[in-house]
């Protein structure tokens, strides 16, 4: 069997290493799959050429995934085209969060013959060995499948208890001298940057996410250090990016996870999702003992009904003294809120808007976007419950054009007013980024010209 797996191209400069994409090839690999890599990130090709180029070569089974964007949607849509047109047409199999709540809607609208619904490395495993020996796919776990029209949904695949046993990810099938450039907060210009896990999932349910899969699971800290080193050794990564969706899933393993990081001497920068009631001033400093410069914290709003009402398990109290635990060790806080869930008006924006502004500590461009509800989330539910939203069919096509525009307004206010709020709102945080920008060329103009600083090297954009 031949897999060809597509990553797609979000239209970025450098893309980030399709961690994803990397574990399945990874897990195909083991079980003696021949797997191929279709860069479209990094070659930028048009959309069509992925006809001529299943045309030009035999593959067996051609492989996607994506989120619940309207961009990527968008972007399926056409790579989805370019498959279908293909006179050498594989297998068509969709994975990933976007596919995977409504997998009867994606089917039908893609054409695609299977959508792997969640974790994908068991499934992919038994759905590809299932088409090699010709056998009913009637009894593979954690699929969706379309058979001349008709959609059939089989029972969820169990999630993988130890994720320790799943292998790295295939990381010599990929360019990583590109993906290793990637810029984030705090990266220099000598530095290497590159994603990895140390588990999976979130004990929290907020109602705007749509992750399908409940609980945490972690990975032990010396199999992560033995990435980490191997990273290090063999591309020369000197960043970690930890994108899972929270390293700090308790003080217990944030501590346990610091304290063998700094025993192992690496001395490497790394970055994480990371939740404030957890942000202690100890945690904090001993995270930025270990390396640690950026921690990306989802606060969501600055008023204690609506964090509430989007089940958030926070209150401002914790935000405010985890974010102050943050700055005072000497991390980067990233400060990511939305607006427009339910009970949400103009006063509570603007509580967000002054939290972010008496916080803000330069290190990102920070504005407020909408909420959006996505498939799978329990505000999707809610929006179809409540008349706003009729199905996926809806929000994909008609309601979500952009992350930044009203998908489903669940104020009380017009829509007129609820763009005019934060119209204002991220004019104000873009103006005071900018003026802290130019504050600070100043002050380095300053010790330029009247201390003679010779290191100043000219104004750079990375």
């Amino acid at each position: 069997m031949r897999v060809l797996l597509v990553v797609y191209d979000n239209e970025s400069y450098i893309h980030e290493f399709p961690l994803g994409i990397a574990y399945i090839a990874s897990t195909l690999l083991h079980e003696g799959i021949d797997v191929e890599i279709f860069n479209q990130d990094v070659h930028h090709y048009p959309d069509e050429y992925l006809t001529e180029y299943l045309d030009k070569n035999r593959f067996d089974v051609v492989g996607i995934g994506v989120v619940g964007g309207y961009y990527q949607y968008r972007k399926l849509l056409r790579l989805s085209k370019a498959i279908n047109h293909s006179k050498r047409r594989p297998f068509f199999v969709l994975g990933g969060h976007g596919p995977s709540p409504e997998p009867e809607y994606f089917l039908k609208k893609t054409q695609a013959d299977a959508i792997v619904i969640g974790e994908g490395e068991i499934t992919i495993i038994t759905l590809v060995k299932a088409l090699e020996a010709h056998q009913s796919l009637a009894h593979v776990k954690g699929i969706a499948y379309n058979i001349k029209g008709n959609i059939f949904i089989n029972e969820r695949q169990p999630l993988i208890k130890n994720i320790d046993s799943i292998t790295w990810p295939a990381y010599d099938l990929f360019p990583i001298n590109y993906y290793r450039l990637l810029r984030y907060t705090h990266t220099s210009s000598t530095d290497f940057v590159m994603p990895m896990l140390t588990g999976r999932g979130c004990k929290f349910k907020c109602n705007f996410c749509y992750r399908m899969d409940s609980g945490f699971r972690k990975r032990a800290n010396d199999a992560i250090i033995e990435e980490i080193e191997y990273l290090k050794i063999t591309y020369g990564i000197t960043y970690i990016l930890f994108t899972d969706e929270l390293l700090m899933s308790s003080i217990e393993r944030t501590e346990s996870f610091c304290k063998d990081l700094i025993r192992s001497k690496l001395n490497i920068k790394w970055s994480c999702n990371g939740r404030l009631n957890y942000a202690t001033r100890d945690i904090m400093k001993l995270m930025k003992k270990a390396g640690c410069v950026f921690v990306n914290f989802g606060i969501e709003a600055m008023d204690d009904q609506i964090l509430k009402n989007m089940n958030k398990a926070l209150t401002t109290k914790q935000i405010i003294s985890g974010i102050e635990n943050t700055l005072a060790a000497g991390i980067s806080p990233g400060y990511n809120i939305i607006f427009g869930n339910i009970g949400e008006n103009k006063e509570t924006l603007q509580k967000a808007v002054e939290f972010l502004l008496k916080y803000d500590d330069g290190a990102q461009i920070r504005t407020i976007r909408p909420v959006t509800p996505y498939p799978g989330s329990a505000l999707y539910y809610y929006a179809i419950e409540k008349g706003l939203l009729k199905d996926a069919k809806d929000f994909y096509e008609n309601k979500h054009t952009n992350s930044d525009l009203l998908t489903v307004n669940f104020t009380d206010m017009s829509d007129k007013e609820f763009y005019d709020c934060l119209l204002e709102a991220n004019t104000r945080l873009l103006k005071n980024y900018s003026q802290n920008y130019i504050s600070f060329s100043i002050e380095q103009l300053k010790q330029l010209y009247l201390l003679k600083d010779s290191s100043f090297r000219g104004f750079r954009q990375t």
